[in-house]
């Protein structure tokens, strides 16, 4: 009896380490002030010094030019960047509220296609004491890199939702 209970112990033991989440990758670790600098510093790097262009199919400095491989980019996330749905599963960020958000985590929205209602942007602080609205860069089409006030999230009812890369630190 007292083996059959110690061969089910290390079966379950054996079992869970099996389907416990893990890492998908172990990126390295990235302070808050450097996912910044490295989203401010596509503000710039385009063509004659303007914002990087939008592309979901060219790259720059190895990345999509799309809002997901443009905080890949920022996070020090594998090239040319994880698409938006990854960005916002257990193995890349973990959910926070509105009121935890700090600068350099994200916002997202993962319902629709990738081309129709997907979005990610980088959050930098709020707009207004009252925080209805924040200021966030992010890569959207037409446009490329830009840093605006937004207030995606701020309501329940837009499905986008703040995240906190896994790691991102400070």
């Amino acid at each position: 009896m007292r083996v059959l209970a110690m061969a089910a112990a290390v079966l379950v033991a054996v079992s869970t380490t099996l389907v416990s989440p893990s890492p998908a990758h172990a990126y390295p670790q990235v302070p808050r002030a450097e996912v910044i600098a490295r989203a401010k510093s596509w503000l710039t790097a385009g063509p004659g010094g303007g914002p990087v262009p939008y592309s979901q199919t060219s790259r720059f400095q190895e990345y999509r030019q799309d809002c997901s491989g443009y905080v890949s980019m920022a996070a020090r996330i594998d090239a040319p960047g994880k698409i938006t749905i990854d960005l916002a599963d257990r193995f890349h960020s973990k959910s926070i509220s509105m009121a935890e958000l700090r600068w350099g985590d994200i916002i997202v929205n993962t319902e629709g296609t990738t081309a129709d209602g997907r979005h990610v942007v980088i959050f930098d602080k709020w707009a207004d004491p009252y925080k209805t609205a924040y200021h966030a860069y992010e890569q959207r089409s037409t446009h490329g890199t830009t840093y605006r006030v937004l207030r995606y999230g701020v309501s329940t009812t837009d499905n986008y939702w703040p995240r906190r890369l896994l790691n991102v630190t400070g």
